[in-house]
């Protein structure tokens, strides 16, 4: 079974981008802090210093003097906004419209950029250097005079201030959500980008804001942004779109004089000549394509495949190598998540007996090779997990909800029960009817139905085949219990429309958060979540005291307060039964045609960063043999 990937902010299986940029911004200080403005700086953070000085060469993650060349393909393993594993008919990647390609990321540049070695450091990219005040609500950008689009034309203040407000307002609902606090953005000349915040904003919404795209504001002018269109568009990063068919495969080719080559953010960076992604519809079938070469890197989510179908001929004879790397950030959570929305489902002793049916210890041992463990927390891998008994300071942030939250939250986290591994444990069953009877929940000729007297019909919704081996023993349980439970496999268009509307019962998402965490969590558990429309919400959680807490979280001043809120606010979301958790792994299984090279030491925050920091073997050029 597939493993999530850590870079990815939700995603079936895999997923992506903008998780990365989920970071901190310098703590606000308390009220009546002076005003004056910090002293400059090449870049920013949170608790703590900036490991690099001013003046440094480059990351220490990174080979400076990496290859230039060559070819790396893949199929997409990550994914962010509107983007899809298995297709695109987008190259517009940044608005709620259309399947965004993969990759379109890479030919835009930003203000800042993210450093992979540390938890929440960025360093100057399209700006040199920023200027906070001491209150932390005016961000003052000085812009690289050397920055240009790659029609030639300078890239100013200009476009990033216009960039920054034609996301606010016209983004991926997304990114619009975590641009609420940015109260605006300004250029009073070409050279000086102005950033105001609102008060109490979240720690992580500037980083946010310094990782967004840069877009040309002439361009702009003559194009609408907020449309699905497949007119490239005008970038400044270091590929630009090359060849591609919509549904099929996208090429981004490196741009050989690149204003950006030579930053100490970029050295030992985007060394290839082409990156494509390829596009299949089942993980299966691209198996298949990677052993003909069709494609040269895979980063392996079945366990399946792994243990069972790397034995054909390019692998015994070594022109294939497999590498299993340490993951040592946090795992978030994969589950299915429950449409609270629906009448169905609000009671939370329905949701209880949903995860009393799933046999985790069977599907581990029978499907995915025992090679994962059960996720039991939205901070899963993290010092931001709750366990045991809640400490004073959790209790102190606690006590205020008592009665309005379950008795349990002042007590042991709840964990998903443990089976027999049976398949059917007898049980986790009972207790299941139980519940579902307690709800209201009866049985009437053999038939589970609901208090209004209809038959209690659950479907689960997916977009890839891969996913419906872990799907029916599930259901076969639930029938047990006189559930009617359907699955309704969808094409990826289809799947991201009724997601973005909430029409679903229950599906598989995975999301995961930062170290760091701040602003990032409203876009999952916030109230005003659960309203919007494309949100990350999925199980519609509207709760004024999850609400609350995550304004805790957010407000935390100190390392230790933002662990002591992040931990109560998993005690009550851990409560709320809002999915049926699934499981993880610590590491990256890759997979890739021996044509390339990358650093013994990868960082630990940004995962195998592949094809990014990686290179192609100058004796074997992968150009030489690659499918088009």
């Amino acid at each position: 079974m597939r493993q999530p990937s850590r870079r990815q902010v939700i995603g079936l299986g895999v997923g992506a981008a903008s998780a990365a940029w989920f970071l901190p911004a310098i703590a606000a200080p308390a009220a009546g802090a002076e005003t004056e403005s910090q002293g400059e700086s090449h870049g920013m953070s949170a608790f703590g210093d900036l490991k690099y000085p001013a003046d440094f060469h480059h990351f220490d993650y990174v080979n400076a003097d990496a290859p230039k060349g060559g070819l790396f393909s893949t199929i997409p393993s990550s994914r962010a906004f509107n983007q899809s594993f298995q297709t695109f008919n987008s190259l517009n990647a940044f608005i709620l419209k259309g399947d965004g390609a993969q990759g379109m990321g890479m030919t835009f540049t930003s203000l800042m950029a993210r450093a992979g070695d540390e938890p929440d450091a960025m360093y100057g990219l399209a700006a040199k250097s920023v200027r906070i005040s001491a209150d932390g609500l005016t961000y003052r950008f000085a812009m690289r005079p050397e920055a240009r689009f790659h029609d030639g034309q300078k890239l100013t203040a200009r476009d990033a201030a216009f960039s920054l407000m034609v996301l606010k307002t016209k983004g991926h609902p997304l990114i619009t959500q975590q641009m609420r606090d940015m109260v605006k953005a300004e250029a009073p000349d070409d050279t000086t980008l102005i950033v105001t915040f609102a008060p109490k904003r979240g720690r992580d919404v500037p980083p946010f804001v310094a990782g967004l795209p840069i877009f040309s504001q002439a361009y702009y002018t003559a194009h609408p942004f907020e449309e699905s269109t497949l007119d490239v568009p005008l970038g400044s990063g270091p590929y630009k779109v090359g060849r591609f068919e919509s549904n099929r495969f996208i090429e981004f080719d490196r741009v050989k004089d690149w204003w950006g080559a030579d930053l100490p953010v970029n050295r030992g960076s985007y060394n290839f000549d082409t990156v494509r992604f390829d596009f299949y519809r089942d993980r299966d079938v691209a198996f298949e394509g990677f052993t003909g070469r069709s494609y040269l890197y895979r980063e392996e989510f079945t366990s399946r495949i792994w243990n069972t179908r790397y034995d054909f001929p390019a692998m015994t004879e070594g022109r294939v190598k497999r590498e299993q790397l340490p993951d040592e950030t946090p795992s978030g959570a994969q589950g299915w998540f429950i449409n609270t929305r629906r009448d169905k489902f609000k009671d939370p002793r329905v949701r209880e007996a949903l995860d009393c049916a799933f046999d985790f210890e069977w599907t581990n041992k029978s499907i995915m090779y025992g090679a994962y463990v059960r996720t039991v927390s939205p901070f899963q891998n993290s010092d931001l997990m709750a366990s045991g008994l809640p400490s004073p300071e959790e209790a102190a942030l606690l006590e205020p909800f008592r009665g309005k939250v379950p008795d349990e939250v002042f007590g042991m986290p709840f964990v998903p029960p443990v089976s027999d591994g049976s398949g059917q444990d007898r049980k986790l069953l009972r207790k299941a009817a139980q519940l579902l009877n307690d709800a209201g929940f009866h049985i009437k000729d053999g038939k589970r139905m609901t208090p209004r007297g209809e038959v209690f019909r659950v479907e689960f919704l997916l977009d890839e085949p891969a996913f419906q081996a872990h799907h029916m023993p599930y259901i076969k349980n639930l029938g047990t219990l006189g559930i009617e439970a359907t699955l309704r496999l969808v094409d990826p268009v289809q799947a991201r429309a009724r997601r973005d509307d909430f029409d679903f019962d229950m599906m598989i998402e995975r999301f995961g958060f930062s170290t760091v965490p701040g602003d990032s969590l409203r876009p999952f558990f916030s109230s005003r979540a659960a309203r919007t429309k494309g949100s990350n919400n999925l199980a519609g959680i509207s709760d004024p005291e999850v609400d609350s807490l995550m304004e805790q979280v957010i407000a935390a001043d100190t390392r230790a307060r933002l662990v002591f809120a992040a931990r109560a606010l998993d005690r009550v979301i851990r409560a709320g039964r809002y999915w049926v958790p699934q499981w993880y792994s610590n590491a990256h299984r890759l997979a890739y045609w021996d044509l390339f090279g990358h650093p013994p030491n990868l960082p630990k925050y940004l995962g195998v960063m592949a094809p990014d920091i990686w290179w192609s073997s100058p004796a074997k050029p992968a150009s030489s043999g690659q499918a088009k």
